[in-house]
């Protein structure tokens, strides 16, 4: 693997590591989840993002995630020139291939979710003093 410049605070990274980690974060995972149903307009994405994951995004962060997706090839953003401007978010090819792929891990994480906390009991009660 070959190592690259990335974007963020221009540290050297493994490109494919950094395209993992834009695919995988927390509001990687519920954009690309979210855009797979339909494609949305900013505010309807922010809004709907804040009802899966039960928390508030902020616009920078929802912004620089889009950007990010956008970049990768994973977002196509559609501007259209009326007014008031409308910008409407999707999936390109790509990123329908990558929601896919973070769907069926977001399935066997909550599928598999009661084994998890056995397993972190487990290793808790063999830690406790």
């Amino acid at each position: 693997m070959a190592v690259s410049k990335g974007s963020s605070g221009g540290e050297d990274m493994c490109p494919y590591r950094l395209v993992l980690e834009h695919v995988t974060s927390r509001w990687g995972v519920l954009v690309l989840i979210a855009l797979e149903e339909r494609s949305y307009r900013f505010s309807e994405l922010r809004r709907e993002i804040g009802r899966v994951s039960g928390r508030n995004v902020s616009e920078k962060m929802l912004t620089q995630t889009l950007q990010t997706l956008e970049r990768d090839g994973m977002v196509h953003r559609d501007a259209k020139p009326v007014i008031p401007p409308r910008v409407d978010y999707s999936l390109t090819g790509l990123g329908r291939e990558a929601a896919e792929q973070v769907r069926t891990l977001a399935t066997w994480t909550e599928r598999r979710m009661e084994a998890v906390t056995q397993a972190r009991s487990a290793y808790d009660e063999t830690r406790a003093p």
